[in-house]
């Protein structure tokens, strides 16, 4: 009886740690984000290429080798760089269909700006035809600019 008691708190246990686990903010930006796992797995392999190179010499000895000084910095800038994007809200990726609209955007008003044909054409689409209008005078103007009166014949 001792047992099953110990086997159902440990499964217990381990249900509930797969439930902390997988609740975890961490671990789900850890497995969304394939940019963070290649800069976990670069940081991996450097230092494994680090440990290696070592050859079980005493650390400061290890230390004066240039290639384990660089496997190092690799493993150290490659962990930086993935603590800095858990720490920081992911940034969504603007897909194609983002780019596509953005330059028809900027096209168009281009076109727009430098056509004025097309200018006329948008703004007649928008507030109709333009009406043509000519001006007819209802008086003759004289040489002197004022308008001449009519005479009566007596």
């Amino acid at each position: 009886m001792a047992a099953k008691k110990k086997a159902a708190k440990a499964g217990a246990g381990a249900v509930a740690a797969g439930r902390a686990v997988s609740d975890s903010k961490y671990v789900q930006r850890l497995i969304d984000d394939p940019d963070l796992r290649d800069e976990l797995r670069t940081a991996v392999d450097s230092a494994r290429k680090a440990y290696g190179r070592m050859n079980g010499k005493a650390p400061g000895k290890a230390l004066e080798d240039r290639k384990v000084q660089k496997e190092l910095k690799a493993a150290a800038a490659s962990l930086k760089s993935a603590t800095e994007s858990l720490r920081s809200p992911r940034k969504r990726k603007r897909g194609a269909f983002g780019k596509l609209l953005g330059a028809a955007v900027v096209g168009g008003v281009l076109a727009l700006a430098l056509s004025e044909d097309l200018r006329k054409k948008a703004l007649d689409a928008l507030f109709g035809a333009e009406e043509e209008f000519e001006y007819t005078a209802t008086t003759t103007p004289n040489g002197a600019g004022a308008p001449v009166e009519e005479q009566t014949t007596s």
